[in-house]
């Protein structure tokens, strides 16, 4: 049985060299691809998943057909299943239902939303209600979380070490039992 289970994210400093890297990898990888679309600053940000072996032929490729257009190529193996829906941006809420807590992590790069994500989820019970990436504010990540408040704590901790580590971090908070105007501007 396959797992595609690992995440491919490029991000390039060129439009144009965006679309000859995207049909270089679907050409050349087997991957599945999450997102292709220019981005804020003039980029262009793809997104694959796929199995491990195949996203790193998927970043080989794209760092061989980009050049110097490439700013980033990241792989992240072994992604929870609760990321994809969130990339995707198909998760849902019932805004009715009261919430006990938000989580919001805002990150400076994509990749580090969604580790940050994948981190969150793998170390407590919560739901990712949204990860925000790129679009409308400045290149950067935001990743938004649902569930109790003691599981949002607990599970911030390693993604907010992990981004810490990188430089990523722009910032995060914890609000209890959000208004639901709040949320329905989240989903």
């Amino acid at each position: 049985m396959s797992e595609k289970n690992a995440i491919g994210i490029i991000e390039l400093a060129n439009i144009y060299k965006g679309f000859e890297v995207q049909d270089a990898v679907l050409k050349t990888a087997n991957v599945e691809k999450i997102i292709a679309r220019a981005i804020c600053s003039g980029k262009y940000l793809i997104i694959v998943r796929g199995e491990i072996a195949d996203v790193e032929t998927c970043l080989e490729t794209a760092r061989e057909v980009g050049g110097f257009s490439i700013v980033s190529a990241t792989i992240i193996p072994h992604v929870d299943p609760k990321v994809f829906p969130a990339i995707a941006g198909t998760t849902t809420l019932d805004v009715g239902e009261p919430v006990d807590g938000l989580l919001g992590i805002e990150t400076f790069s994509v990749a580090a939303a969604i580790k940050a994500a994948d981190f969150a989820v793998q170390e407590a019970e919560m739901d990712i209600l949204r990860i925000h990436i790129a679009m409308a504010i400045g290149g950067k990540g935001f990743v938004a979380f649902t569930g109790n408040i003691e599981a949002l704590k607990s599970g911030v901790i390693p993604a907010i070490e992990y981004i810490k580590e990188e430089g990523m971090l722009a910032g995060y908070s914890i609000i209890e039992n959000p208004h639901e105007d709040l949320l329905r501007e989240l989903i």
